[in-house]
C-alpha cells in the first residue's frame, strides 16, 4: 500500500494530537494522517501506568490553548490527561485520521519528487506499508518508549523480590502490606512514594544518591472554583492559564537571577512541611534551582507521607542488592519486597526512525534546529519538542502554529520545498537541552541536536521570546531557503551530516 498525504504526523500523543488539531483549524485544505505505533491515543500518558502518575505542571498551562483545561484539579493524573487528549482528538475529528499499530522504520527524502517516503511495519499483520507526504512532522517526544534507563546494580540477581521499572508497570500489581524501595529522586519517584504509601504499602523508602528540589503546590485551584460562580468559565480558565504561566516564568527567571535566594525560599518551604528536627540534607541539592528540573507535589503529599511515618528518605549509595533488599555503602540494610528503579529515561529522537536524504543516512545529533522546530539542511521536516523549564505543551503549540504559518506561506508563494540553511561557524558543541544537568540529558549528549550561537539556531527555552519569533516574525527571513516544485526548478540534492 502506498498512500500520499500533504502532511504526515508521527505520534498520537499530546504533541501529535495538538499538531493535528492546529492543522484542522488553520489549514483545513491539508490532507493529513497520524501514524501511531501504539493502539491508543495518549503517547506518554497511555504508556505510563504506575500509581499516582500525573503531570508535573499545572493543567491550565499543560492543556491546549485552543481547548482550555476546565477543571479545578491543578495537576492532572494519567487517566484524566488521557481522557482530555482523547476527547480533544474526537472534538476535532482527528481521531479518525489515526492509523494505529504502525511502527515507523524509515523516512526517506527524495529531492527528485520533493517528498518523503515513510516505511512502516503494521505490527498486527506483519505487513510493510509505505506512505508518501510533502511534509513530515515528528511528534515522538525525546525518549525511548521500548526501554527506560536501567543501570546495572551489583548483586541484583540475588534479590528474591520483585524489581520494576516504572515504564513497564505490571497490571494489577498488589503491593498492599509490602515493603517498597523506590530508587530515584526525580518526578517519578516523588509521585510513586506518596501514592504507594497511601495505597496500602507497609512502608515506602525513597533511596537517592542526591536530592532534588521539591516544592508543594495546591491540589485544587480554589480561586478559579470561586470565580466560576461569578464569571463565565472561559474567562476564568483563560485568566488562570495566563496567571500560572506568569508565576512559572517568574520563578524560573528569579532562580537564574537570584539562585541563592530562590534556593533558600524552596528549602524553607520544605522545612515547614516536615517534622521538627528532620534532617534537611535529604532535601538539600548540591546544585542551584533549575540547573535541573524542579519537582512539584500536590498539597505536600510526599512530606505528609513522611510525617505520618508511611514513607522515608535515605540518601546513600548502593553497595549491593541482597536476597532481601539493598545493602548501602554506609552499611545500612534496606529490607524490601519490591524494588522500583525510577532511574530515568533513555533519549531517542524521531522514535528511532532511520532518516535518509537522497540515499544518505545521517546523524541528527550533528545538526542544529531552526527556531527549535525545523532541522538544519533537512527539507520539509518539522519536529515538535516541548519545554524543559515550563509546561511541554506551551512550546509544542507554538511550534504547531508556526508550522501552519509556514505551510500557508508555501501555498501562497507556490513553493514546494523549504530548507533551513545555516552560516558557517554557527554551531556550538552543546546540545539543545544542555542548560539542564539531568542525568538522562548528559547520557544522550551526542544524540541530541546541536545548539547554535544565535537565533534562529539557538534554542532559548524562553516562552516570552519564542512566542513572537514563531508567531509574528516573517516566515521568509532570509534563512529559510524556498524552492518551487521540481518540475519548474532544478531540485538540489541534499545530504545529511554523517
Amino acid at each position: 500500500m502506498n498512500t500520499h498525504y500533504d502532511v504526515l504526523i508521527i505520534g498520537a500523543g499530546l504533541s501529535g494530537i495538538g499538531m493535528a488539531c492546529r492543522l484542522t483549524r488553520e489549514c483545513p485544505d491539508k490532507r493529513f494522517a497520524i501514524l501511531e505505533r501504539r493502539q491508543a491515543i495518549g503517547g506518554t500518558w497511555d504508556l505510563f501506568r504506575y500509581p499516582g502518575i500525573r503531570s508535573d505542571t499545572d493543567m491550565c498551562c499543560f492543556g491546549f490553548e485552543f481547548r482550555p483545561w476546565d477543571g479545578i484539579k491543578v495537576m492532572g493524573d494519567g487517566p484524566i490527561i488521557r481522557e482530555y487528549v482523547t476527547d480533544t482528538a474526537r472534538e476535532y475529528g482527528v481521531d479518525k485520521k489515526i492509523q494505529f499499530g504502525q511502527k515507523i522504520t524509515q523516512a526517506a527524502w527524495s529531492s527528485e519528487t520533493a517528498s518523503w517516503t515513510v516505511t512502516a511495519l503494521d505490527e498486527a499483520s506483519g505487513q510493510e506499508r509505505r506512505y508518501t507526504c510533502s511534509y513530515l512532522i515528528s511528534c515522538t517526544g525525546y525518549y525511548n518508549y521500548d526501554q527506560g534507563f536501567l543501570p546495572e546494580f551489583p548483586g541484583e540477581a540475588r534479590f528474591h523480590g520483585l524489581r520494576i521499572h516504572p515504564q513497564h508497570w505490571p497490571e494489577q500489581l498488589d503491593y498492599k502490606g509490602k515493603r517498597v524501595v523506590v530508587i530515584g529522586s526525580g518526578a517519578t519517584a516523588v509521585t510513586l512514594v506518596p501514592a504507594m504509601a497511601q495505597g496500602g504499602a507497609q512502608h515506602v523508602t525513597m533511596l537517592q544518591r542526591s536530592p532534588s528540589y521539591i516544592f508543594s503546590i495546591p491540589a485544587y485551584d480554589k480561586v478559579s472554583e470561586f470565580l466560576c460562580k461569578l464569571l463565565p468559565e472561559r474567562w476564568v480558565f483563560g485568566f488562570a492559564r495566563r496567571r500560572n504561566i506568569f508565576f512559572q516564568r517568574a520563578l524560573y527567571k528569579a532562580a537564574k537571577r537570584w539562585p541563592e535566594r530562590v534556593r533558600a525560599f524552596l528549602l524553607n518551604g520544605v522545612k515547614k512541611r516536615l517534622p521538627e528536627g528532620y534532617d534537611m540534607r535529604h532535601f538539600t541539592p548540591r546544585y542551584m534551582p533549575w540547573d535541573e528540573r524542579l519537582c512539584a507535589v500536590p498539597d505536600a503529599d510526599l512530606f505528609n507521607a513522611i510525617s505520618a511515618g508511611k514513607a522515608s528518605v535515605v540518601t546513600d549509595h548502593i553497595e549491593t542488592f541482597t536476597e532481601n533488599g539493598i545493602k548501602l555503602q554506609s552499611g545500612k540494610q534496606l529490607e524490601a519486597d519490591i524494588i522500583i528503579t525510577a532511574t530515568g529515561l533513555n533519549i531517542q529522537l524521531f522514535g528511532g526512525i532511520d532518516v535518509t536524504l537522497d540515499g544518505h543516512r545521517g546523524d541528527v545529533g550533528k545538526l542544529m534546529t531552526y527556531k527549535g522546530t525545523l532541522i538544519q539542511d533537512v527539507p520539509n521536516l518539522g519536529i515538535i519538542v516541548g519545554y524543559t523549564n515550563a509546561p511541554w505543551t506551551l512550546k509544542a503549540d507554538l511550534s504547531s502554529r508556526y508550522l501552519c504559518r509556514l505551510f500557508k506561506y508555501m501555498d501562497d508563494k507556490q513553493m514546494r520545498v523549504f530548507t533551513p540553511r545555516a552560516p558557517q561557524g554557527e554551531m556550538l558543541d552543546e546540545n539543545i537541552l544542555g542548560s539542564l544537568g539531568s542525568g538522562y540529558i548528559r547520557r544522550a549528549d551526542d544524540l541530541l541536536p546541536r545548539q547554535g550561537r544565535a537565533l534562529p539556531w539557538r534554542v532559548l527555552h524562553n516562552y516570552e521570546q519564542d512566542r513572537p519569533m514563531l508567531l509574528k516574525d516573517p516566515v521568509d527571513d532570509g534563512v529559510l531557503q524556498f524552492t518551487p516544485a521540481p518540475e519548474s526548478a532544478n531540485a538540489e540534492k541534499v545530504s545529511l551530516a554523517a
